[in-house]
């Protein structure tokens, strides 16, 4: 794969063969983020697990210190007073029924997140097919099936983000944006660190975190010290 100019001249900044500690891979992806919109940086982190097993599944969420840099909107599936508490708390979208044809035939998805009442998902059930491939579906380990509706969507406001295994072991984490300072994108992911070391299976063997990858959106990637985990 041929990359431009931008790529190439970035990619000088770290060396391949080296893995570096995270303060120093940051600033070398801050410095490497040059594109004309403020890039996400990501996270990707290949697990010593295997997914295949539910005993070595991992899925669950962190509120990041500093937030995510990017304006969440969240619809919240709910009725009567956690429909009142969720729009007092923030929530961009608060429906019940009535949003089923409205998603499923008109092809509405205004929404970066999506919260429900326990009550609530068998309504949601029927969007499966729809919200599941998208990463949408409420789910209790997220936090985001709950009777706490502001809390969720303050939490989801605030930066909180979900992680979890995709199928070859790799759990892929946006961790802010490239105008963040780098003491804040440091803290933030540290904390996603924390959280997943915190959420390691009984099951696991071996080297938990296999390897580190920290990268911007247009950006090389840089490879992190992952034993330090």
């Amino acid at each position: 794969m041929k990359r431009g100019k931008r790529y190439q001249e970035a990619a000088k900044l770290r060396d391949k063969t080296n893995l570096y500690e995270a303060p120093e891979a940051i600033a070398i992806v801050k410095k490497a983020a040059s594109a004309k919109f403020d890039e996400t940086i990501e996270a990707h982190l290949k697990m010593g697990l295997d997914g295949r097993h539910a005993d070595q599944q991992i899925r669950g969420a962190v509120v990041l210190p500093h937030g995510t840099g990017k304006k969440v909107r969240v619809l919240v599936f709910a009725k009567g007073e956690q429909a009142d508490q969720a729009a007092a708390a923030g929530a961009d979208y608060v429906g019940a029924e009535e949003l089923v044809p409205k998603i499923q035939k008109e092809g509405w998805m205004e929404f970066d997140k999506c919260v429900a009442t326990p009550n609530m998902m068998s309504v949601v059930g029927r969007l499966g097919r729809i919200l599941g491939p998208k990463g949408l579906m409420p789910n209790p380990k997220a936090g985001t099936v709950t009777m706490d509706v502001a809390k969720a969507v303050q939490e989801l406001k605030a930066g909180k983000i979900e992680y979890r295994l995709d199928k070859t072991n790799i759990v892929h984490v946006p961790i802010g944006k490239a105008s963040f300072t780098e003491e804040q994108l440091q803290e933030n992911f540290q904390t996603l660190i924390d959280a997943i070391v915190k959420a390691r299976p009984a099951a696991a063997k071996g080297q938990y975190i296999r390897s580190a990858t920290i990268t911007s959106t247009m950006g090389p990637g840089v490879k992190l010290n992952a034993t330090k985990f």
